[in-house]
């Protein structure tokens, strides 16, 4: 990797680090993989890997922390797991409690930080292709979606796959399906093309997380598997305490997109 490409990933972590930066963080850093993220005790995190492993389209792993530790040098330099996200969930019994900009004052040595490749990562290649990504072209954070397609359970993790939707024209779509399935560490292929009902998706306008995006005439929505799949997970397993990013508030990482690739 450059250092150039690397300098604009650190800057990005210092960002959210100093409070600077508290946006989503789609094309932000281009060239370089964005992670969601998954923080667990130590009594849940066999568990959740055994859930990522039987679920690697919405749970790609990219990386895993030691026990109590909030360094990942092998992400990124400098990395801080409890500051350099620009916004955290935290949850307790299921439930939201607060939306944090740095989790510092609330970490434990018992937690596991769990990595999970992003779609932003993909939308790189798409773009280079030529390719509309309605939720950049409007400056905003991608739409996504419950579904009613069921996850494959492990230990006390179960729960509904998430989706991320990108609108294409069917042309556009058949080749984004091309590029994408060049990246199975970050999702992959779609999971579905066109009515999103057959997914159980009532409103395409209402996203469950994220923003809502034009959908122009002669276009299809693309739904990929979303690493916000574990959030949907937690809510309904209802674990004492967790932490996830925000969604779309992603880890931005040292690793270059292009070493994802395979083909």
């Amino acid at each position: 990797m450059t250092q150039s490409v690397v300098s604009a990933s650190l800057q990005a972590r210092l960002a959210a680090r100093s409070g600077a930066f508290t946006g989503p963080t789609a094309n932000l850093a281009p060239g370089c993989v964005q992670a969601n993220l998954a923080i667990l005790p130590r009594e849940l995190a066999y568990d959740f890997l055994l859930f990522c492993q039987r679920n690697p389209k919405p749970c790609p792993l990219v990386g895993v922390s030691e026990v109590g530790d909030p360094f990942l040098p092998v992400l990124g330099h400098d990395l801080d797991i409890r500051s350099d996200l620009s916004r955290y969930r935290v949850w307790k019994k299921g439930e939201l409690v607060d939306e944090p900009t740095d989790i510092r004052d609330i970490w434990r040595d018992d937690l596991v930080s769990f990595l999970i490749g992003c779609s932003f990562s993909f939308e790189e290649a798409m773009l280079a292709a030529g390719l509309s990504v309605r939720h950049i072209e409007q400056g905003s954070n991608v739409p996504m979606y419950r579904t009613s397609i069921p996850t494959n359970p492990a230990g006390r993790f179960s729960g509904p796959l998430v989706v991320s939707m990108r609108p294409l024209k069917p042309a556009d779509a058949i080749r984004a399906v091309q590029i994408t399935s060049r990246f199975p560490s970050v999702h992959g292929a779609p999971v579905h093309l066109g009515d999103p009902a057959q997914i159980g998706i009532a409103d395409i306008a209402k996203p469950d997380y994220g923003d809502a995006v034009e959908i122009r005439p002669g276009e299809i929505p693309v739904f990929w598997a979303c690493g916000v799949t574990p959030q949907a997970v937690i809510a309904s397993i209802r674990p004492d305490f967790c932490i996830t990013h925000a969604p779309g508030h992603m880890l931005v990482t040292d690793v270059p997109n292009g070493s994802l690739a395979i083909g």
